[in-house]
């Protein structure tokens, strides 16, 4: 086993230091209570396991090299109560993903980009031991007879695992880092929106304006989510509702419901839906929904219509047109036959806002779309205006290039917004480029589209007359 502790080329070259390190492991385990070292502090329990190491060199080897035994010390420490070979990567902070696809194939995720990384595991059963304690830390139990498990650890870090027979070439181990909170600042300095985009966000936001992101996976709909309930007054109560924790609210009044899994005996399971109409009783002032994927689609959209308006929630999807067929197929599935001009004209008057998010060509995410559901057209479908949205022109250098751009549209809801004390100058909304990315400056000077051009132009219909959608392939939710 490697580990990144352990001094370039050691480790790999000579079997010393892994017997060295094995014996060190066995000696902790047999002759040093666990529950007491769970008490001590970091720096004392190092200097223990480092004073025990030295000892265990002594009987072994004393020519042992002096710097294999805070190697093995750390080495140890992270077997013992870390997460084994990854325990260094998890600490790295620069690391949004570890993927462990087998004792001896770990990928981590660095600024959007995937790289393999030069850790093992001895074999499948170190694998499968590093999951089980971590699963058992969080009450959860995985093996053969439960293969799978879905968990957070004590810092948010997003776990998720399955054993063979389920997979293939050995156990699998994916771990979400609990990531930094950013705000609308952190975003634009990262070029993932631009500043009239944050603005309009902001006022769309603290207005009360039903909002629904959309995106992919590992697109940055969580950060979204998180950055826009920035904008939530302080005095407000809300409710969130996950199936595990990831939002990161910053106010005061918050009250965080996580669902939860059937016990052993199948029993205790507690979904979305159950915990979204228990929220309806808690006096919500609004209700953030983590994730659509189900049934409670349709209590979530009851809530927007029902007094609690200003939630916001996401959904996985390609685009905003799939956003809306994705919430038309989960009502459907929630055994609900309504008509579909019914259902469309129930969701165009909750859902106000749809935000878009990507991960494009290089790992940058980026908002493409910023867009108002007006209602529906004379055909049935959707009426959907693009107010900004991000026009990638090509990809440089591995990294995707293209502009920012403001439509001219002038959003129907923005009567609503100067209403609520947040009026926006009309210069937010002018046609033009806002922001080039790898591409030269951008243009700032093109026309805005007059009213009455807006009024005239044909509704766009984005959702076909079919009266249910097939979710996109591989989609896991």
């Amino acid at each position: 086993m490697t580990s990144t502790n352990v001094p370039s080329g050691v480790a790999a070259a000579d079997p010393r230091y892994t017997r060295f390190k094995d014996a060190l492991h066995r000696t902790v385990v047999d002759v040093v209570d666990l529950s007491v070292l769970h008490t001590w502090s970091e720096e004392r329990l190092q200097s223990e396991i480092r004073d025990l190491a030295r000892k265990v060199a002594r009987d072994m080897d004393r020519k042992l090299p002096p710097e294999w035994i805070d190697s093995a010390t750390s080495d140890v420490l992270d077997e013992v109560f870390g997460l084994g070979p990854v325990e260094p990567l998890f600490r790295d902070k620069t690391i949004s993903e570890i993927l462990v696809n087998g004792p001896d194939n770990v990928f981590i995720e660095r600024d959007g980009l995937l790289q393999r990384v030069p850790i093992h595991f001895t074999d499948n059963a170190h694998l499968v031991r590093v999951i089980q304690r971590v699963a058992s830390r969080v009450g959860r139990r995985i093996d053969e007879s439960s293969p799978m498990v879905d968990a957070r650890l004590a810092d948010g870090s997003r776990v998720n695992a399955v054993l063979p027979p389920l997979t293939i070439d050995g156990p699998v181990l994916s771990i979400r880092r609990f990531g930094s909170i950013y705000t609308a600042e952190d975003l634009i300095k990262r070029r993932s929106l631009t500043t009239e985009m944050a603005e309009f966000l902001e006022a769309a936001v603290a207005a009360r304006i039903n909002t629904l992101i959309s995106g992919g996976t590992g697109g940055g709909k969580t950060t979204l989510l998180n950055v826009l309930s920035g904008y939530i007054g302080k005095q407000e109560r809300l409710v969130t509702i996950e199936d595990t924790v990831e939002l990161q609210l910053q106010q005061k009044h918050v009250v965080r419901m996580e669902t939860r899994t059937a016990n052993m005996e199948g029993f205790g399971s507690v979904n979305q839906r159950d915990l979204l109409r228990n929220a309806l009783r808690m006096r919500p002032d609004r209700i953030i929904l983590g994730e659509c994927r189900g049934a409670e689609a349709v209590d979530m959209l009851q809530a927007m219509n029902t007094g609690h308006e200003g939630s916001l929630t996401t959904v996985h999807a390609n685009d905003t047109k799939d956003a809306l067929n994705r919430l038309e197929l989960m009502v459907g599935l929630s055994g609900m036959d309504v008509p579909t001009p019914i259902l469309r004209g129930y969701i165009g008057s909750a859902i106000h806002l749809i935000v878009h998010v990507s991960r494009l060509a290089g790992g940058a995410r980026k908002v493409t779309r910023i867009s108002e559901l007006v209602g529906r057209g004379k055909r049935g479908g959707y009426v959907v205006r693009d107010i900004f949205h991000f026009d990638q022109t090509g990809v440089e250098n591995g990294q995707a290039v293209g502009v920012f751009r403001s439509t001219g549209y002038v959003p129907k809801f923005s009567k609503r917004l100067a209403a609520m004390g947040h009026k926006l100058p009309e210069r937010l909304f002018a046609r033009r480029d806002l922001l080039a990315i790898g591409a030269g400056p951008a243009s700032r000077d093109e026309p805005t589209i007059a009213a009455a051009e807006i009024a005239e132009a044909e509704p766009i219909d984005f959702v076909a007359d079919a009266d249910f959608f097939l979710p996109p392939e591989g989609d896991q939710g």
